[in-house]
């Protein structure tokens, strides 16, 4: 549910604009909605009104800034050092943190000189060795991009730039967990995402429509070619999951697997997508209009313009409280008598379009994969939650999974 105090905002600075194709990319069509723009690019005007209001909004004593798109890095290394000069210059004695996702290609070494200077943390997009990520994650005239981002990777290691991994799971890399995990870990990843990518086109859509539906879209859609299998997800986590219990508990950081110990220590979790409620997780256009949520960018969700309306008055609005409180609301009488709905919450509403096995609409298409996960992880994670709740540290489950036989 909305809170006032705090929120996160997902800065989109270039929109849609990107130097790469990927085929699941449910971001480069968002164009559409501003048909006639000339320039994508976030103005002068524009960024120092939206620094000045996400710092002055926020109740607390630190703020992160954090910057995607598209490709952010279209706009240049003198776009940041304006960004981070406003930063300081509106800061008010709170601290302020940058995070940055790229696809890597443009990463040199005036970037990485850069990220290091004003401590940037750093999210690359990467699926996993050549043959699987340059499935996807393409040019625009279809050229591999894996050598590009790994070059990237390099120069960032080799700046000591803190960075960070996001792996979509795809159908190109679903059935090689252990594939992707090693290389992840032979790179350098210290802290790893992997994302599911679930999306459904139109049947029909006219010309100027979106062809990648909205998460409400009631006609007729399929789910795209590329889209994660629904259980071969989980089972993807789950053998991931069962090398890190066994070696690299402490020594390797899976967002996933942190956020399911969140939940079976009882706490709050700190994935939107896991969250009882949402409508804290917003996103920001380029020509500064604000929408409900990144994957939610359609013109019934846009929430209105930093240049009308305060950010704060706009992330605390009647619209975004509706739709953040709708997340718990909307959720199947089949979820709520689920017994991993602590650790879910039915995911993200956004993947709520299939039918529960009585037939009520809304559960989650990876519902099956999220429940072969849980029911996988769980005596695991209920070890080290009990190690932490005794002051223990939780990477003594690789002893416990050692003596278990497993």
């Amino acid at each position: 549910m909305q809170n006032s105090v705090a929120f996160h905002i997902m800065t989109k600075p270039t929109g849609s604009l990107c130097n790469l194709d990927c085929t699941y990319c449910f971001y480069l069509e968002k164009e559409k909605l501003y048909p006639g723009t000339k320039q994508w690019g976030m103005s002068d005007k524009i960024l120092e009104t939206y620094v000045r209001q996400y710092i002055k909004s926020q109740q607390v004593n630190e703020i992160t800034f954090a910057w995607q798109g598209g490709e952010p890095t279209l706009l240049g290394v003198d776009f940041f050092r304006k960004a981070v000069q406003l930063q300081k210059d509106h800061a008010g004695g709170k601290a302020i943190h940058n995070t940055f996702q790229t696809n890597g290609i443009l990463i040199d070494d005036e970037w990485c000189e850069f990220f290091s200077e004003n401590s940037f943390l750093i999210g690359v997009s990467v699926d996993g060795p050549a043959e699987l990520h340059d499935k996807y994650r393409v040019h625009k005239g279809g050229q591999p991009s894996f050598d590009k981002v790994i070059r990237g990777i390099e120069l960032l290691k080799k700046s000591r730039v803190e960075f960070n991994t996001l792996t979509c799971v795809s159908k190109a890399n679903e059935h090689e967990p252990l594939k992707v995990y090693d290389f992840l870990k032979d790179i350098g990843s210290g802290f790893m995402q992997f994302i599911p990518i679930v999306e459904r086109y139109a049947q029909v859509a006219g010309e100027g429509d979106l062809r990648l539906v909205s998460p409400n879209y009631r006609k007729a859609a399929n789910v795209t070619e590329w889209s994660v299998g629904a259980l071969q997800y989980g089972k993807f986590l789950s053998t991931i999951f069962d090398s890190w219990v066994r070696a690299d508990v402490g020594r390797y950081y899976v967002q996933m697997f942190d956020v399911a110990l969140e939940a079976w220590m009882g706490q709050i979790p700190s994935l939107c997508v896991f969250s009882e409620f949402c409508g804290n997780a917003l996103a920001l256009e380029h020509n500064g209009d604000l929408y409900s949520c990144d994957h939610y960018v359609y013109p019934e969700n846009r929430l209105g313009n930093i240049w009308t309306h305060s950010l704060g008055a706009m992330a605390g609005s009647d619209q975004q409280m509706k739709f953040g409180i709708d997340k718990k609301m909307s959720l199947p009488k089949y979820c709520d008598q689920c017994e991993y709905l602590f650790a879910c919450h039915g995911e993200c509403p956004k993947h709520r379009f299939i039918k529960t096995p009585d037939g009520e609409d809304g559960l989650n298409y990876l519902c099956a994969g999220y429940k072969y996960f849980f029911n996988h992880i769980d005596n695991a994670m209920s070890y080290m939650a009990a190690e932490l709740k005794n002051g223990r540290p939780p990477a003594n489950v690789m002893k416990w999974i050692g003596k278990q036989g497993r």
